[in-house]
């Protein structure tokens, strides 16, 4: 996507994937200190992780508690989290009002806290495995809560931001899908998650994570590179 967006603009460019452990997380960073380097995205697990080791952060990462996105400004880091904007466009697309909803988060992780940025004003409730131990922006239940099939039935939006659901498995059972709600998953396979074909299925307004990683990528184009991102060019690399 990022490559293609190079290309389309002309810069002499390259988006590459390194395969960081946890151990190698300090000197993965200090490389990205190097002049011919502009920045890196960052995922699951080190989107934490990396926020002691940076020289600032945005906004959004700051609220978040999570990183993304790091750019390089100077002889400075600065981790901004662009979920935040991806997860906005969801949230608009599926036409829900933050303000006042009532919205169940799958996890507990960057993602979650992204998302919970982005649905500022609603009324909030995670789903954790650990949820004793977790500093969320909510109420926080466990997997095993006996409540959670009938708060996802009245949510205003159910919103699976965990690694869960990427083949035929469920993150959680048909029959609890919103009655009347939204559901985004932030997981993006090609044809959709079950979670969305199923929601889909049933008549739900959807949204999964093709487009949340579109948005997010446009936006962390313009936050390395100061350019608009030319999103037909990156589009083109996506499989919806």
């Amino acid at each position: 996507m990022h490559n293609a967006a190079f290309g389309a603009l002309g810069l002499d460019w390259t988006y590459e994937l390194l395969d960081v452990p946890a151990a190698e997380l300090p000197a993965a960073l200090e490389r990205l200190r190097a002049p011919d380097v502009a920045g890196a995205n960052v995922t699951i697990p080190h989107k934490l992780a990396v926020m002691e080791r940076l020289d600032g952060l945005d906004a959004d990462a700051m609220r978040a508690h999570a990183v993304n996105t790091i750019a390089r400004d100077g002889g400075r880091l600065v981790g901004s989290n662009t979920d935040v904007a991806g997860i906005r466009s969801a949230i608009s697309d599926v036409g829900v009002q933050p303000r006042g909803a009532n919205v169940v988060i799958l996890g507990g992780g960057g993602s979650a806290r992204a998302a919970a940025v982005a649905l500022e004003g609603a009324h909030l409730t995670f789903v954790s495995r650990h949820p004793d131990d977790d500093d969320l922006p909510g109420r926080v239940i466990a997997w095993s809560d006996r409540g959670l099939p009938g708060l996802v039935r009245s949510a205003d939006l159910l919103l699976n931001a965990t690694p869960l659901g990427r083949r035929e498995e469920m993150p959680i059972r048909p029959a609890a899908l919103p009655k009347n709600g939204a559901v985004i998953d932030l997981v993006y396979v090609t044809g959709g998650t079950p979670l969305v074909r199923k929601a889909r299925s049933l008549g739900l307004r959807t949204a999964d994570g093709w487009g949340v990683l579109l948005a997010q990528g446009a936006m962390s184009f313009r936050v390395w590179t100061g350019q608009e991102a030319p999103l037909d060019a990156m589009r083109e690399t996506l499989e919806p």
